[in-house]
């Protein structure tokens, strides 16, 4: 008993048989595969799509660099807000052009907190910077905004210029640090 395969001729398949169980498809013979000039096309926009967002994530500009320092610095003053009020001691955020950092107030002076990883202090990644402080407590240098015990502080706005490029923290007293 031998088992055969079934084909068959088609009209217009010029003598090549047609393999039972696999439909042929119109217009196209059965050797051609690949892709089409459609398809790579496809594939080379969105290549290129890919890398331009590389590039600009990994070459930032001095606005990127600012907002991130903003973004960065948002968060810092969020945490010593929450810390000076756990300590029950307050806490400032103290800055020039080149630095900020963040003290803790022993006795009647301040000192630099330290043996936190946190709110230690950090130079800025693109110095120097613009700082300002509205409303001014003054115009001592360096720049210094203090949070106190409670959970209620005085609103502020704190500006960083860099050139023509400058981004804004503004702090709404009970905990909220937005950037813009």
């Amino acid at each position: 008993m031998s088992l055969q395969t079934a084909s068959t001729t088609w009209p217009g398949s010029a003598g090549r048989p047609h393999r039972a169980g696999r439909p042929r498809r119109a217009g196209r013979p059965d050797s051609a595969t690949g892709f089409t000039l459609l398809e790579l096309l496809v594939v080379l926009v969105i290549v290129g799509i890919l890398l331009g967002a590389v590039a600009l994530n990994a070459n930032p500009g001095d606005r990127q660099l600012l907002q991130n320092e903003a973004q960065r610095i948002a968060l810092l003053l969020q945490l010593a807000r929450d810390e000076a009020i756990v300590r029950n001691r307050p806490i400032a955020f103290e800055a020039d052009d080149y630095r900020y950092r963040f003290m803790l107030r022993q006795g009647e002076g301040w000192q630099p907190l330290g043996g936190d990883a946190l709110l230690r202090e950090r130079e800025f990644r693109s110095a120097p910077l613009a700082l300002t402080l509205a409303p001014a407590a003054s115009e001592q240098r360096p720049l210094r905004i203090v949070f106190g015990k409670e959970p209620v502080d005085k609103a502020f706005t704190l500006r960083l210029a860099l050139g023509p490029q400058a981004a804004t923290i503004r702090a709404d007293g009970i905990g909220n640090f937005t950037v813009e």
